[in-house]
């Protein structure tokens, strides 16, 4: 029996620094910005490094770490990428028996650009990951006392339904942290499947979407959400804080200042050590937003989405968590 199983994506991270670049102001980006680089020509780039990265294998890293018995259940293809996420994954101490292999298409792939103090570019392939199907889950085995839903797409969406209706069965506990995929289910199916969470963790752009509520509009927010998923639902604002409800009270905490050297993966550090100290805590929601934002501060400030998180019982400074009744 596993403490907890995380399912999603693994991805082979590539972050680059490139010499050369300009940002240009251009209303067609969705942002108002872009990165350009010079066309035709070779761009020096300053600096590279290979790191690992995806929603299930950040996230189990980040379990293991805080000493629960982690698998990662997913896919990788059968190339150097895959092998390498297996090897960390495994001197991480989340177990991969749960992991399969592919030749369809290779692992997924992200090349970071990160041009100096500005805001990051990532261009993304969606490989391996999205291969995997209800049919290439080794059921016997999923035997856990949480299961953890990262964002998932592809094919590997098409297991949702069943991983929370099979949780249930088993008297599993879930957290789910759904991405747009599985928030623009059919909106009936959406609701069954959100009434069966502990935990729904959502950031503030999900929240709106699932809500159809304006972000400014916090408690009414949750008020909806409160009626969609009777568990815990936790709404991540990055710089700006957490909210928590659990259907009575409302929690509120401020991000940690930290000088940031990369976001890759704060919002799984987040989510996992929310998770974790909610487990350890035994429910207690203060304590495990302590852990959370901790562990998101800690990932900030490191590159990568696994360096910088924490391990159990290393030190960390904690914010102070606000309780206020729900509407």
């Amino acid at each position: 029996m596993f403490d907890i199983i995380t399912f999603g994506s693994a991805a082979q991270d590539i972050f680059l620094q490139p010499g050369s670049f300009k940002i240009v102001q251009e209303k067609k980006f969705i942002t108002g910005k872009g990165l350009c680089l010079s066309l035709g020509s070779k761009i020096q780039v300053k600096d590279i490094h290979f790191l690992s990265g995806g929603g299930g294998s950040n996230t189990a890293v980040a379990f293991a770490r805080q000493g629960f018995k982690t698998a990662f259940c997913g896919m990788v293809g059968k190339d150097y990428s895959g092998q390498e996420i297996l090897k960390e994954l495994q001197k991480s101490n989340v177990i991969t028996q749960l992991v399969k292999k592919t030749d369809k298409k290779p692992t997924n792939h992200s090349v970071v650009l990160s041009p100096g103090n500005q805001e990051r570019t990532i261009l993304v392939y969606c490989g391996a990951s999205s291969e995997l199907t209800v049919k290439d889950i080794p059921w016997n085995k999923i035997r856990a006392k949480w299961l953890y839903l990262a964002p998932l797409s592809g094919k590997l969406c098409n297991i949702f339904e069943k991983l929370v209706n099979f949780a249930v069965r088993n008297k599993m506990k879930i957290a789910l942290n759904p991405g747009h995929t599985q928030l623009s289910l059919p909106k009936k199916k959406l609701i069954k499947l959100l009434k069966k969470a502990d935990v729904l963790i959502l950031n503030q752009e999900e929240a709106c979407f699932l809500s159809d509520i304006p972000f400014n509009r916090e408690k009414e927010i949750f008020k909806k959400i409160d009626d969609l998923c009777p568990g815990i639902a936790v709404m991540t604002k990055g710089p700006l804080g957490v909210l928590v409800s659990d259907g009575n009270y409302i929690y509120r905490a401020n991000a940690l200042k930290v000088r940031a050297t990369d976001r890759t993966g704060a919002g799984d550090a987040f989510a996992s050590g929310f998770i974790s100290g909610l487990i350890r805590k035994k429910g207690d929601i203060a304590q495990a937003l302590q852990l959370g934002i901790a562990n998101s501060s800690a990932c900030l400030k490191e590159l990568g989405a696994k360096k910088g998180l924490l391990s159990v019982g290393q030190k960390f400074e904690k914010v102070k968590v606000h309780k206020e009744k729900c509407l």
